[in-house]
């Protein structure tokens, strides 16, 4: 079937914030290939406080013009019924598949569903194990590293053509001019003073580093950068863990203005505030994909729990922390055992030279021999 005489493409992705982010570059190229068609995305609703709805992401993005969605885990017979009559009803001509990884037999039953929902040509479905698991890449300071998530979509949806995930515009988010301007109007009170921005939330308790440790960095990083600001994005239920963390921050002589934004604004206002940030700190999580989609330089303090490199944001401008341990890859959702011991084994002391060396190399800052370690330009 030519592209240009398709009318209705529906894009099949689930999950949240995170999830969404690294599909943009194969969404970007829906986009181009079907130009004149109507595109509609079907997802999941999300069933945590933590995790963003997909319409907080995509709108206003151009890139999808409408969604479908339904509750993952429901598979009684009229949860199919209600699914496959709402495909059957809209008439999508094509569908791309872009869901998570499950397994070569769960996909070839998604295709067949997709097929008896009417839908005369299915892209990307998974039916090889190469294209089930993330590649390896080699490693890097001694970890072995994985391909993205991103790019391994990429891959399952070639015969459209080159996603180009090698161009930092693929992956960002093109914010509006009244988005930006409601980040700005969120951090006025820093005047005209640079800010960090973090953020602590994650959705899974591995991936989470201590509150301790937190507020500890904080007070160092005050320290270090005198008059720098605090920008903290999160979701409302992040608000009070993260403002006894800003504690140790105010408490610094000399430290820059600190504002707490959690449930404060949506992903791509908070997406704004932190494209205006000279860096972003955070765990395994969706703000830090937002961040980096905007260019600001990146430092992650990830666990082991996933394949490293796997759901690391893209780009040159993200330096992650990350001890590998025997039990990576472990995929918990609750590591009680080994009691955090991947992400824990990361000291204050290592991501403080994580930033200081990736903000020179970012070329943001400067060494000062003699002086405070840093000096911001």
């Amino acid at each position: 079937m030519p592209s240009e005489r398709v009318r209705r493409v529906l894009v099949y992705r689930l999950g949240s914030l995170g999830d969404h982010m690294v599909a943009l570059p194969c969404y970007r190229l829906v986009r181009r290939v079907f130009a004149g068609a109507e595109v509609r995305l079907l997802t999941n609703i999300p069933v945590s406080g933590k995790a963003a709805a997909v319409e907080e992401v995509l709108d206003g993005s151009g890139l999808v013009d409408g969604y479908l969605t339904y509750v993952v885990g429901e598979r009684g017979p009229l949860a199919l019924v209600k699914l496959w009559w709402m495909i059957l009803w809209w008439r999508p001509e094509v569908l791309v598949y872009l869901a998570p990884v499950r397994g070569v037999k769960a996909a070839r039953r998604d295709a067949m569903f997709f097929r008896l929902c009417g839908v005369r040509w299915v892209v990307g479905v998974p039916l090889t194990e190469d294209l089930q698991r993330s590649r390896r890449e080699g490693f890097k300071n001694g970890v072995p590293w994985f391909e993205q998530e991103g790019l391994r979509l990429a891959r399952c949806v070639a015969e459209l053509g080159d996603a180009r995930v090698e161009e930092q515009q693929s992956w960002a988010l093109r914010l509006t001019d009244q988005e930006r301007a409601e980040g700005a109007a969120l951090v006025a009170e820093m005047g005209d003073a640079r800010y960090f921005a973090i953020s602590l939330g994650s959705k899974v308790q591995p991936n989470q580093w201590s509150v301790e440790r937190w507020r500890e960095l904080l007070a160092r990083v005050a320290m270090e950068w005198p008059g720098h600001g605090l920008a903290v994005i999160g979701a409302a239920d992040e608000r009070e863990i993260s403002e006894a963390v800003v504690e140790a921050w105010r408490a610094v002589e000399g430290s820059g203005p600190a504002v707490n934004l959690c449930g404060m604004s949506k992903p791509r206002v908070s997406a704004a505030v932190m494209e205006r940030a000279v860096m972003f700190l955070g765990h395994d999580s969706g703000p830090g994909h937002l961040a980096a989609s905007m260019g600001t330089p990146v430092v992650g303090i990830f666990s082991a729990r996933m394949k490293a490199g796997e759901w690391v944001p893209h780009g040159e401008h993200v330096r992650v922390v990350l001890h590998w341990v025997d039990c990576g890859g472990c995929g918990l959702d609750t590591c009680i055992v080994e009691r955090k011991k991947c992400i824990l084994s990361i000291g204050v002391d290592e991501v403080m030279m994580a930033m200081r060396e990736h903000a020179a190399r970012m070329g943001i800052m400067v060494v000062e021999t003699d002086a405070a370690a840093m000096r911001v330009l």
